[in-house]
């Protein structure tokens, strides 16, 4: 077993940095662009929860399939912006709103935990593990948190050591480097690094890493 799986504490950590950190904007004007995304701060929030809804989703039937993904219900509520089956209720404000995004998380959490490791389920990147759907859980949490701080002017910096845990889960190929929330914005198409230029596409590794082989000899 690696010792640097992603489990679902990692996606509780990463969820709980995300709600604690927006909770000290609540009375900001989240209608505006989060980041350089085309949606607002408020969408791109909904947009998570959406995605911690759906991996968690993927991993509930008793056979889960590797062909397509459970078939939820989804809609574009306007014109470019993010098709989605969870939303908030506008009127519960922003509080609902991270309720919406804490309890997103949790089935997640949740659903990583009583899962079998040996179980697969789709994803578009190859059919992934219990681990590889945790690890887009927080991959998605921290990414767009740091397109939503933008737009809602919040410091948003992870600890090295998620970062670390998920690159070596579904970015195996990035750069070695000292700063592992940097790297993760290279893989993700955010930044450039030093001697690489920024992604203009990008992809994780949804199918579960192969073990590594001890040297023989």
């Amino acid at each position: 077993m690696r010792t640097d799986q992603v489990t679902a504490e990692d996606v509780r950590t990463a969820v709980y940095l995300a709600t604690d950190t927006l909770a000290t904007a609540k009375e900001r004007n989240w209608q505006l662009p989060a980041g350089e995304l085309d949606w607002n701060c408020w969408e791109t929030v909904e947009h998570i929860a959406d995605d911690l809804f759906a991996y968690a989703g993927q991993l509930g039937p008793r056979h889960p399939s590797v062909e397509g993904p459970v078939p939820f219900g989804w809609e574009y509520r306007r014109t470019g912006g993010p098709a989605l089956t969870i939303w908030a209720a506008p009127a519960d404000g922003t509080t609902g709103l991270l309720q919406v995004l804490e309890s997103a998380g949790a089935l997640l959490a949740a659903m990583v935990e009583v899962t079998p490791p040996t179980v697969r389920a789709h994803h578009v990147y190859g059919a992934a593990d219990p681990e590889g759907f945790a690890a887009m859980g927080v991959v998605e949490t921290l990414v767009h948190m740091r397109d939503v701080a933008a737009g809602l002017e919040l410091a948003w910096e992870p600890p090295d050591e998620l970062c670390a845990r998920v690159l070596a889960r579904l970015f195996p190929d990035a750069p070695a480097g000292p700063d592992h929330w940097r790297t993760l914005l290279w893989a993700t198409g955010r930044i450039a690094l030093p001697g690489h230029e920024r992604l203009t596409s990008w992809r994780w590794q949804g199918a579960p890493l192969k073990p590594v082989s001890p040297p023989t000899g």
